[in-house]
């Protein structure tokens, strides 16, 4: 009698097993997921990467301005100095514009950086098209050494009316290790 029990019990285990085994991979999935919702939907900021100017161009919209804000971060640990040249600027969608960005290394060793983007409000992430931008490259800087880093950038014309300030944020990592470890390998 105790023979059904066992198979009941080793049944379920394997279950159990198998949702465990489940789970951890779609922990793992995670990750390449949400990139790729991002990137699709525009969410969390992430912006895409350089945009090509159609050949007939994009058509401005001179009735209209748009307020687009500068904010630079480090992380915790990049000792950089680094900042926009201009906190903000209005700007008419479909316009090019261009700016740049300030960095210097004050650490006693050369040092690999990346700066990662962002905008707000989310939502208008997507009409956000930089066709240069020190972002898509890592920045290497030796000691002491400083770099005005361009960025050329478009508003779509099609952003919602409702949208009249856009902010673009860069936090800066220190890549160095990582760096180094790549060029080892």
């Amino acid at each position: 009698m105790a023979m059904p029990n066992q198979k009941l019990q080793t049944r379920t285990t394997l279950k159990l097993v198998g949702v465990v085994l489940g789970m951890f991979a779609f922990g793992f999935a995670l990750v390449p997921l949400y990139d790729i919702y991002c990137q699709v939907t525009g969410a969390n900021g992430k912006t895409a990467s350089a945009y090509v100017v159609p050949e007939d161009g994009i058509a401005v919209d001179a009735d209209r301005w748009v307020t687009v804000q500068f904010l630079t971060n480090n992380n915790a640990s990049m000792p950089w100095s680094f900042r926009p040249e201009v906190r903000s600027m209005k700007v008419r969608p479909g316009e090019m514009n261009q700016t740049t960005f300030y960095a210097s290394n004050p650490a006693g060793y050369t040092m690999t950086a990346q700066a990662i983007p962002s905008v707000a409000p989310f939502h208008a992430a997507e009409y956000m098209h930089k066709t240069e931008c020190f972002c898509f490259e890592q920045q290497v800087l030796a000691t002491g050494e400083a770099i005005d880093m361009p960025l050329r950038f478009i508003i779509d014309p099609y952003l919602p009316e409702s949208v009249q300030t856009l902010t673009l944020s860069y936090t800066l990592f220190d890549i160095t290790d990582m760096t180094a470890s790549a060029a080892a390998e």
